[in-house]
């Protein structure tokens, strides 16, 4: 049976379904699944939070509006837990459980029966505590379950024509801070920023991580090239937002990157 097809069909007797959308790849292939089994009683929901760029935000936006799901925006302080702030190696547990207090209290109010992520196979392999937190709050993962792998949903993202489908992965702008390093708005805000800027200069998979006064800037190495045409520019840019000193990453970038002292 088509990857598509066996997709549909797990959420063909779910009743109702609630979707923790990011508008990235893997959330959008479930959306979508979702809305072609049960139309409109599938629904979309994203967090609104300090760890959300506005950029991100207006991606989810808009993908969501092209998959033509009902798509919810509901604020989020992960702040509110003192767990989240203080950047443990589990830190992405804490995020979950807020993040499915808030999914929750949209599903009671629309009396939905299920909430459903994106979480795929591949995830198995990395360093991802919030599936914990997921699993022991009752949500379901589709593409976990029918043992899908990254390429899997992006064969099925342009099986559906998704616009996302060649979508780089994007984590939250707190994975750009070690371990252990308070988290706070402030340090949330100069990241976005930095990478606000990289992006407008035609970056397009990169991350700037966060090392105290030091912005750590990791790139494809096709790059390079024009990282160092544009050098004055990302160093007066950055050291305007905040950063003391400006950095490039000579391993390149590399998803996860925080987690190689684990």
């Amino acid at each position: 049976m088509n990857p598509l097809n066996n997709l549909v069909d797990w959420f063909r007797y779910k009743g109702s379904v609630l979707v923790a959308f990011s508008g990235g790849v893997d959330s959008s292939v479930i959306a979508k699944a979702a809305l072609l089994a049960l139309g409109k009683k599938a629904i979309a929901a994203t967090a609104n939070s300090a760890t959300l760029s506005e950029n991100e935000l207006y991606n989810a936006k808009k993908i969501a509006k092209e998959i033509g799901i009902e798509h919810i925006i509901f604020k989020e302080n992960e702040f509110e837990n003192p767990n989240f702030a203080e950047n443990p190696v589990n830190r992405c547990y804490y995020c979950r459980n807020t993040l499915i207090s808030g999914l929750n209290e949209i599903a009671k109010q629309k009396g939905i029966q299920v909430i459903v992520d994106g979480s795929n196979h591949d995830d198995l392999k990395a360093h991802r505590p919030g599936m914990l937190a997921m699993k022991e709050n009752g949500v379901k993962s589709p593409l976990l379950e029918l043992q899908f792998g990254k390429n899997d949903v992006r064969n099925i993202a342009k099986e559906l024509d998704l616009s996302v489908a060649d979508k780089p992965a994007m984590a939250c702008l707190a994975s750009r801070i070690p371990y252990g390093e308070t988290i706070t708005v402030d340090k949330l805000d100069k990241i976005e920023k930095a990478e606000n800027f990289l992006r407008l200069l035609g970056f397009k998979e990169f991350r700037v991580r966060f090392h105290g006064g030091i912005a750590r800037i990791e790139l494809r190495e096709h790059d390079l090239s024009k990282t160092l045409k544009n050098r004055r520019k990302i160093t007066d840019y950055l050291k305007d937002v905040g950063f003391s000193y400006v950095t490039l990453d000579l391993e390149g970038y590399r998803s996860g990157s925080m987690d190689e002292v684990l």
